[in-house]
């Protein structure tokens, strides 16, 4: 007699996995259309769609316009980026400077990944609106991440008392957006691990060069 269990079938994937999974393929296409010198703004849809393996249908369902697409890519393609830094700005700083070289270096590698995309993104959001807005909220969130930990800091008496925490961060921040992508539109310049031992050096003189007792 045949067994009246049904052997359960694998479970589909969640509406989750698929938007996941689709993101990823639609990521790789941008930024391999990119890398070939092509600006964002003359890269249509329909090629967009096309190297992601995507119906141009399916493609407008998650994106419906190109402001978007690129949020949300700058948005994938930088998480590990932020992740790095706003984790040795929340840490213990237990091992110093070498510390603050390595968050640096996982983010310039970071970025050296997602490089055509994330020049793509300085440069649009420059002018649109809804990126640059995008951009903008995200740097101002860091930046106050920075400053509450200078704050903290300032407290303890672990840095000079007369450090401006608002201020600093906005240097700090600025200084590392800009060496950054200043290095990379260039195919020639110092190389990654050079330029993560400088900005780590500056930013440790920064916050801790002056301190009382350290």
């Amino acid at each position: 007699m045949a067994s009246l269990t049904r052997v359960r079938k694998t479970a589909r994937k969640s509406d989750d996995d698929r938007r996941a999974e689709f993101e990823q393929r639609v990521l790789a296409a941008v930024e391999e259309l990119l890398a070939d010198g092509t600006p964002f703004t003359e890269i249509a849809v329909q090629r967009i769609a096309a190297a992601s393996g995507s119906a141009r249908s399916t493609f407008y369902r998650y994106f419906p316009d190109k402001s978007r697409l690129l949020v949300r890519m700058a948005e994938l393609a930088t998480a590990d980026l932020f992740r790095a830094a706003e984790y040795w700005w929340q840490d213990e700083h237990a091992d110093e400077q070498a510390g603050v070289v390595a968050a640096i270096g996982t983010m310039i590698a970071g970025f050296r990944e997602h490089r055509f995309l994330l020049l793509a993104l300085a440069e649009v959001a420059s002018y649109d609106r809804d990126v640059g807005h995008y951009w903008r909220s995200r740097v101002a969130a860091f930046v106050e991440i920075v400053r509450a930990r200078l704050e903290s800091e300032r407290e303890a008496g672990r840095v000079d008392p007369g450090i401006d925490p608002a201020a600093t961060a906005v240097v700090l921040t600025s200084m590392v957006e800009r060496s950054i992508a200043t290095a990379f539109a260039r195919d020639s310049g110092p190389d990654d691990e050079a330029m993560a031992r400088a900005l780590g050096r500056a930013i440790w003189l920064i916050v801790y060069g002056d301190a009382p007792d350290r």
